[in-house]
């Protein structure tokens, strides 16, 4: 006779947790120093009296994590492993990133939109949701300035997973997901406004919350601190580093 409370039970979908207790105990993966930030926010000259300016942060990229990673977190990235090989993408997974009970596959820019495809149409993968891409900057990351970050949801199977690509500051270019994930109109272009990623084969990659004519890009790390005034009409409001006094 079945019992009709496991039998719902078992009809619920998989917890993102499951299975994931022996990779929260794990060390963190080894990490690679690429830099040493000195100060709250590295400014040396602010006339800080808060005790910030004497912050010193190494910056680190983490290393591939080795498997197994436990739970279903194995289960995603075999499955990906194999249809990266049946479509002949050779290397298109640089590494594999596991952090406290969450995995990050760091992919080749060139194979970005061959795996998102391999993403949202796999049965065994089945994210078919992304939930958009953050810009990250890190200047002394040679080579690899511009960082993409991707957020993917598999409704089907209830796991979510991180995509990172990386490109550098001489070649700004992703190719864009929005054929993919349509969802990604606007994180794309607000990922080009803000950092000067350019998404190439987005349907209309244009700034989306500074003026077409802004320069720079206000969320890199070589972006000033003050020094650009701000124009609206019939007027200008100096920058900050104008209207500011320290007595």
């Amino acid at each position: 006779m079945s019992d009709p409370v496991n039998d719902q039970a078992s009809d619920q979908p998989e917890s993102p947790h499951a299975g994931l207790e022996q990779v929260d105990a794990s060390p963190a993966p080894a990490s690679e120093v690429i830099g040493v930030r000195r100060g709250m926010f590295g400014v040396s000259d602010a006339g800080d009296t808060s005790g910030y300016g004497g912050l010193v942060t190494p910056t680190v990229m983490p290393q591939a994590s080795e498997g197994p990673f436990g739970g279903w977190l194995d289960d995603v990235a075999n499955a990906l492993r194999a249809a990266v090989d049946e479509a002949s993408l050779g290397e298109a997974i640089e590494k594999i990133v596991v952090h406290r009970g969450e995995i990050t596959f760091f992919i080749r820019r060139e194979h970005l939109l061959a795996v998102a495809k391999l993403l949202r149409d796999e049965e065994a993968l089945r994210f078919e949701f992304c939930a958009g891409v953050n810009g990250v900057n890190y200047p002394q990351d040679a080579d690899r300035e511009l960082h993409a970050v991707y957020h993917l949801l598999s409704m089907t199977h209830n796991r979510r997973i991180r995509l990172e690509v990386t490109c550098p500051d001489a070649d700004p270019h992703i190719p864009s997901v929005v054929s993919v994930y349509p969802t990604n109109d606007w994180h794309e272009r607000e990922a080009f406004d803000f950092f000067g990623i350019i998404f190439d084969g987005h349907p209309a990659l244009t700034r989306i919350q500074m003026p077409d004519d802004w320069p720079g890009h206000p969320q890199r790390k070589d972006y000033p601190l003050g020094g650009i005034d701000v124009e609206y009409k019939g007027g200008t409001v100096p920058s900050p580093d104008k209207r500011r006094s320290y007595n």
